[in-house]
């Protein structure tokens, strides 16, 4: 079973692809997710690369390349907004989804990985993690907080998730042309799309077509801890939709850790992943590459079915 790592682990380290993509070869890694902070020259670089060296890009994340005008610190997969009730905004977001989906294509990924949106309204996720930290998970001020986060979201957004369906069902034909299936990613913050319940409405409306659901185990961690949804019930809802899955750990509601450092053990997921999921370790700095590289070695043993 072969394992991928997403650049996002040391792209922004590099503006010299060969020498990003030495230090990943240098861990074991034969598969890639390209992240979302490659230039469009990167990619170019990757595509010539990758025949050299061998590597396969397994998937893409969007906006993969960096859209126009936009420095790599700012071009995150948030930058333009699929659920906007701004025009221009999704129409942005439609054009560099199709990009990114084009470069899936160019690079031989047959998945692109797809934040949805979000509910344009005040974020209190971070708000509830700071609570969190100071050990409020069950006070009426963390309650109160969370409760009315919900029933804001809830009265506002239907605009927003019907626009992320109108979007979807623009880029599921664009990416069904290429032979392109979208993972449709759990998100961090409360206020994105898709939200637990989204998810089921997402694939209900896209069943037996190239969409899909991408589980993101730190995301569906947090929202566990600050009580939203257990983590176990993504799975289960969702298990038979499931294409891929980001590997990475937490500490507290610090996630993208390297999967073998932090409270999350994947030996109690294993029966959630068959052999043709997609594993994509997501580890962010300050991850170091040995971390990553042992918890590749567990990981391929877990999986493997060896431990």
């Amino acid at each position: 079973m072969a394992l991928a790592l997403s650049t996002s682990w040391n792209a922004h380290r590099f503006n010299n692809v060969k020498g990003m993509l030495f230090e990943i070869e240098k861990l074991g890694f034969t598969e890639l997710e390209l992240s979302f902070n490659l230039t469009s020259s990167m990619i170019l670089e990757i595509g010539k690369l990758a025949k050299q060296t061998g590597f396969k890009i397994a998937s893409v994340h969007n906006f993969s390349p960096i859209p126009d005008g936009l420095p790599r610190d700012r071009a995150l997969p948030d930058c333009y907004s699929m659920s906007s009730l701004d025009k221009e905004e999704r129409r942005l977001a439609l054009k560099y989804t199709k990009r990114t989906i084009d470069t899936a294509s160019f690079l031989g990924a047959k998945v692109v990985v797809l934040h949805c949106g979000r509910v344009e309204m005040h974020d209190q996720t971070r708000k509830l993690i700071a609570l969190y930290d100071r050990d409020c998970l069950g006070t009426d001020e963390f309650r109160e907080i969370k409760e009315e986060f919900i029933r804001e979201r809830a009265s506002i957004s239907q605009p927003f998730f019907a626009n992320t369906l109108d979007s979807l069902r623009e880029l599921s034909q664009y990416a069904l042309e290429k032979s392109i299936n979208l993972g449709v990613e759990n998100r961090f913050y409360y206020r994105e799309i898709p939200s637990f319940d989204e998810i089921s409405l997402i694939l209900s409306e896209f069943k037996d077509s190239n969409v899909f659901y991408w589980h993101d185990f730190g995301h569906a961690q947090l929202m566990e801890k600050l009580g939203f949804n257990l983590h176990r019930d993504y799975l289960d809802s969702y298990k038979d939709a499931l294409l891929g899955v980001h590997l990475h750990n937490i500490i507290g509601c610090l996630d993208h850790q390297a999967p073998f450092i932090g409270e999350l053990d994947f030996s109690d997921f294993k029966q959630y992943l068959k052999k043709d999921t997609l594993k994509v370790i997501e580890a962010h700095y300050p991850a170091k590459a040995d971390d990553i590289k042992q918890s590749k070695v567990l990981l391929e043993r877990l999986f493997d079915g060896i431990l």
